[in-house]
């Protein structure tokens, strides 16, 4: 039974990648700060619900805490990690750059060197398509310049990318990093468009609405990305012995066992029909406050998931009208409204 080391299993992702994972028949450990960016209690029902499986087992801590995440990797020795684990939130790295910089670089630093210890088969982390920043060219695919981020949220994740490289370098240490685009889904976090505008408009209160709803983004539900994310284990890179070998559109490294991939639903939704697609699965229309560009925003994302679809047979799929429709569900019996 493969054993697989994820952080942020009490996350909105990392909580669905490890229910999907267990399920296949891994053996899980999960690695949580429980940090109060949003609601705790949120993340400790995700994890009781993971504890039902006897296969799956966390440490609490801070991915700062070098020793504590030493020793976890010692005494479970998995043989691949998948770091989500990071601060989220692009709008609260306005507020708080501070935490991107200990929690993004810091702890992803920690858990580069574990993966470099145990030499796992294969290192996969959570990167973002935020790192696309100012690119306007549509759909985006791996092999664009990412020179232009807007937010240090971005900026972080940009150099995860790099570190990761310098080690996949280095140390022959196999990894993907994975741009995921805007998440959706039941159990999501609560500074979230979904959760707010669901939340507003059962309560009745105004929803904020930027730039003018003038805006698109790739919204891919939270199963799906989740199901991308596994079928891409057994794709470890594998270090070129010359350029050549490297297939057009593919982003493998020349000179390290490295590759970035989309995971995307590579289906561009006007932010307007998104609202629409929610007042429509609650059946009433939301108090609209219409806003200019916030700062950092970006006003379109888009995948090209050639590359995914290539290396593993598989591309998310699911409607958005679906995947609101899960989330109400998800929404109305959890907080019982």
């Amino acid at each position: 039974m493969k054993r697989i080391l994820i952080t942020g299993t009490a996350g909105f992702i990392g909580f669905h990648l490890a229910k999907l994972l267990l399920a296949e028949g891994f053996r899980v450990h999960g690695y949580d700060g429980m940090t109060d960016y949003y609601d705790v209690t949120l993340k400790q029902r995700r994890h009781q619900m993971l504890l039902q499986n006897s296969n799956f087992s966390i440490t609490e801590g801070m991915l700062e805490d070098e020793a504590k995440f030493d020793e976890l990797a010692d005494a479970f020795q998995p043989e691949v990690i998948i770091h989500l684990a990071a601060q989220a939130g692009v709008r609260y790295s306005l507020e708080n750059p501070r935490a991107y910089l200990e929690s993004n670089l810091v702890g992803t630093f920690n858990v580069m060197e574990a993966a470099r210890k145990q030499k796992v088969d294969h290192l996969l982390m959570a990167s973002t398509s935020s790192v696309y920043g100012a690119n306007t060219e549509m759909p985006v695919d791996e092999l664009e310049k990412v020179d232009t981020p807007l937010t240090f949220y971005a900026a972080t994740k940009k150099a995860n990318e790099a570190m990761a490289h310098s080690y996949a370098h280095l140390w022959e240490l196999p990894t993907t990093m994975f741009r995921f685009f805007t998440v959706y889904g039941p159990w999501g976090r609560p500074d979230m468009a979904l959760f707010k505008f669901t939340k507003g408009i059962i309560e009745g209160t105004p929803i904020d609405i930027f730039n003018h709803g003038n805006m698109y983004r790739d919204f891919t539900y939270v199963e799906d990305l989740a199901r991308g994310i596994y079928s891409l284990l057994d794709a470890a890179p594998q270090r070129p012995e010359s350029p050549d070998q490297i297939e057009s559109g593919d982003s493998l490294s020349p000179v390290a066992p490295y590759r970035v991939v989309n995971i995307g639903n590579s289906t561009k939704v006007r932010l307007l029909d998104y609202i629409e697609a929610i007042e429509e699965e609650l059946g009433c229309k939301a108090i609209r406050n219409y806003m200019e560009m916030q700062t950092g925003d970006v006003q379109a994302t888009w995948a090209d998931v050639t590359l995914l679809k290539r290396l593993t047979g598989y591309q998310p799929e699911t409607d958005i009208r679906e995947g609101v429709k899960q989330f109400v569900a998800w929404y109305r019996a959890y907080y019982e409204v």
